[in-house]
């Protein structure tokens, strides 16, 4: 017993390291993934999923939605909680989930200062990274997601 709670005593320091959210739905339900800017001067906003390479879940820039490298799965599925940014918030809701929406969402910002070419990525750090586990009804969940984050960093 003290071994299985020496391993869930590191899981949530090593969660709580690298601001890892875990979070679990059924498919069909929507889902809001929250994530939050420092900065309120907000000029683009990109959800990813580091799996999708080349391809964006969602990006949001001065004003509008860009669907030009969205992946196709998530076309007219996915929004801002708030598209006005009021207070930083850049949440994203995902509808209808599927198994395939299963993965590793990161949240990166562009401030209103910074400039970029229209057509490039975010490129920053995220500030929110977060897993989401798409299960069916009674379905345990497994800790394999925090060992996932530990070999990406």
């Amino acid at each position: 017993m003290a071994p299985f709670l020496l391993l869930l005593v590191l899981l949530a320091e090593t969660a709580s390291a690298f601001d890892l959210i875990v979070v679990t739905v059924h498919p069909g339900d929507d889902v809001t993934l929250p994530c939050q800017a420092p900065d309120s001067s907000i000029r683009a906003v990109e959800w990813s999923r580091p799996d999708l390479k080349h391809e964006y879940v969602l990006l949001y820039r001065d004003g509008h939605l860009d669907p030009h490298h969205q992946h196709p799965s998530f076309r007219d599925r996915v929004d801002l909680v708030d598209r006005d940014l009021k207070d930083g918030d850049v949440s994203l809701t995902l509808k209808n989930v599927n198994i395939t929406d299963t993965g590793t969402y990161e949240c990166r910002v562009a401030s209103g200062g910074s400039r970029r070419k229209k057509r490039t990525f975010i490129i920053s750090e995220p500030i929110r990274i977060i897993h989401l586990q798409v299960t069916e009804p009674g379905e345990v969940v497994c800790l394999w997601v925090f060992f996932y984050r530990l070999q990406v960093r």
